[in-house]
């Protein structure tokens, strides 16, 4: 029995914890620290690097359809080609609306978006109207269509550098979608023969047209963009009426119907600018810009 002694306890011996005995804690520490933020760089890093799929899809698809319009119009197929360029124009202003609803805008976004505009609403509106219409012009035609392109192309240049300071209810000159719409509304109409044009005057027509949306797209007129409507709210009964029988409209005869909105859109500009003159306001676009400079 003398030979026989009871174990202290470790912590009745006031013995730390072997933890903090070792001084493992203390060591391992600045390790989990270390870990967590290499993985925080990791992925800031990838979030850099990666693009949101949802938004970046709508714009692949719209421009997707600006290179089959140019491919149909090529072969001669010049209704489908105009009907592929309003297909594209219902998914850019999709691809806007997604972002902003899911958060998910980006740089790329930004850009990407551009450039498939400059396809689908610049180069592809133009070739079309070329192929189908402006060809027996000779020179002029190709003039035509190269003013429309140009002006495409300076409008898209001029969105990007003024996206901060121009007022967002207007746009600066004729959006780029909407003289598409102009362009190849008038080539769907002249090849179902649903134009009262002679065909003699048809290719001057279409001329002055291309020559028409180019210029305005690159002009101060004032066009309204619509982005102010949210469609999260409330609207009344009758709207929805009108709604419905606008598109009945459009689905009984769509290449009259679109290209009428369209020609009344594409004067609306300079029209409520000479109602802003006649009242004695400035133009809302312009008189923004301005003070923003200042």
């Amino acid at each position: 029995m003398n030979g026989f002694r009871f174990r202290r306890s470790r912590q009745a011996a006031g013995a730390r914890p072997r933890a903090f005995r070792h001084g493992a804690s203390a060591r391992k520490a600045p390790a989990k620290i270390g870990d967590t933020d290499r993985r925080m760089t990791r992925r800031q890093f990838l979030k850099k690097r990666s693009i949101y799929l949802l938004p970046n899809a709508f714009t692949t698809a719209a421009l997707f359809c600006g290179f089959f319009a140019i491919v149909r119009a090529m072969n001669g197929h010049f209704d489908h080609a105009a009907i592929a360029i309003f297909v594209a124009m219902v998914l850019d202003g999709m691809d806007g609306r997604v972002a902003r609803m899911t958060h998910t805008q980006s740089a790329f976004g930004e850009q990407f978006d551009s450039l498939s505009d400059m396809v689908s609403f610049g180069v592809a509106p133009a070739l079309v109207m070329y192929e189908g219409i402006l060809h027996d012009l000779g020179r002029w035609g190709w003039m035509a269509a190269f003013i429309y392109c140009a002006g495409a192309a300076l409008r898209l240049a001029r969105f990007n550098t003024n996206i901060a300071v121009v007022d967002k209810r207007f746009f600066q000159g004729l959006p780029s979608p909407s003289a598409a719409a102009l362009v190849a509304g008038f080539v769907w109409l002249a090849t179902n023969n649903h134009l009262p044009i002679k065909g003699g005057w048809l290719p001057w027509a279409a001329f002055a047209l291309t020559i028409y949306a180019g210029v305005t797209m690159v002009s101060n007129a004032p066009f309204y963009s619509g982005k102010v409507f949210n469609v999260r709210h409330r609207i009344p009964f009758v709207v929805t009426l009108l709604i419905v029988l606008l598109l009945l409209f459009i689905a009984s005869y769509p290449p009259l119907t679109l290209f009428s909105l369209f020609v009344l859109y594409g004067f609306s500009g300079y029209v409520f600018w000479a109602y802003q003159v006649l009242r004695g306001r400035g133009n809302p676009v312009r008189a923004r810009a301005t003070s923003a400079d200042q």
